[in-house]
């Protein structure tokens, strides 16, 4: 049986562990997952809220906090710190000390901070926040990469294809932005990718997906919307250290399966083979995912964020223990070196 992609990562966790921030460090499914964490030896969780509340909590569940940072950022000295910090990020430069000294105290703002500033790897937030409350205070610190403005989200899915093989597929943007522009589409689609390689070593190949594939009579404005899409992708690629395929506007079928495409007649290196899925809208981005997760027999993992320039998650409240130490491994793994995450194999950039 073919080894699965979280265990691949695991491995590579065990040989370079990362610090994880849970900013909802008294929910029990986040001390089931940190205990899985440091039982693993894939790094260590670090929880934030009450002291005394995650350790009742932790007796209740018969769970050892050992290996695990509890954090109350209330009783820190950093907290003193990062108020005077966040007096230089643009959205609270004209707060008072008061104002920023209260802001930090809210463990979304404080996880963030913790991970700007280098004191954390990576961020799982939103077991117990709502969407807009996880992600806000990640939009306000963390940094972006450079040359991309989209914020986005994705889902990853790990699909047996055969006995000896699995296929990895990236679905974007699953969570964040409702009816994204072409523009958006594009750094949604190459942010991505740059996530899929580091993850997976393996070239991207980014499907635009349509009702439609290449059609040239189509009067519909999101088919248009997907090929200037396209067009503004083809012209960023020649620029990025990075060789990616790309195709758009084309049928989920055609993406995925070499047989489909044969029949279709759909030329190209993507047609059958596609492993990042663009979406046209979060539309039908959520509800294929949705379907996905329920029907399929595959493994899924987020939504993991990506044009920051540090590893985040924002994962849905109704999300299992299963569910979030996949996902705090994904996120993990961004913050190890792609020459050490492959360091027994050569990565593409080195071919």
């Amino acid at each position: 049986m073919s080894v699965t992609f979280l265990d691949s990562l695991k491995t590579k966790l065990q040989r370079h562990p990362k610090r994880i921030v849970f900013p909802e460090g008294g929910d029990p499914r986040i001390i089931q997952a940190s205990r899985q964490i440091v039982t693993q030896e894939l790094g260590v969780p670090i929880l934030l809220g009450d002291r005394a509340e995650i350790k009742k909590r932790a007796l209740q569940l018969n769970i050892n906090l050992q290996g695990m940072r509890i954090i109350e950022p209330v009783r820190t000295d950093e907290a003193q710190e990062y108020a005077e910090l966040l007096a230089n990020y643009r959205h609270f430069s004209e707060s008072s000390r008061e104002e920023r000294q209260k802001v930090v105290l809210d463990t979304n703002y404080y996880a963030a901070l913790m991970v700007a500033n280098g004191h954390a790897d990576g961020v799982v937030s939103g077991a117990t926040s709502s969407a807009s409350s996880a992600l806000r205070p990640l939009i306000r610190i963390l940094p972006k990469q450079e040359g991309f403005n989209t914020i986005s989200s994705l889902l990853i899915l790990d699909v047996a294809a055969d006995e000896d093989e699995r296929r990895v597929l990236f679905l974007a943007d699953t969570a964040v932005i409702p009816d994204p522009r072409a523009d958006q589409l594009s750094d949604i689609a190459i942010t991505t990718a740059k996530l899929s390689y580091h993850l997976t070593n393996e070239k991207p190949k980014i499907a635009f997906l349509s009702y439609t594939t290449h059609s040239e009579t189509s009067q519909s404005s999101t088919v248009a919307k997907l090929k200037e899409a396209t067009e503004i992708t083809k012209a960023k690629l020649h620029t990025l250290p990075l060789e990616i395929a790309l195709d758009g506007e084309i049928q989920a079928d055609a993406a995925l399966d070499p047989f489909t495409a044969r029949i279709k007649n759909v030329p190209s290196e993507v047609a059958g083979h596609a492993n990042v899925l663009i979406f046209p809208d979060l539309f039908s981005s959520n509800i294929a995912s949705k379907m996905v997760q329920f029907l399929a027999s595959c493994r899924s993992y987020g939504q993991i964020l990506t044009g920051f320039d540090k590893p985040a998650a924002e994962i849905s409240r109704s999300a299992s223990a299963h569910d979030i130490l996949g996902t705090a491994v994904i996120v993990a793994a961004q913050a190890i070196d792609m020459h050490l995450l492959f360091e027994d194999m050569k990565t593409l950039d080195d071919i």
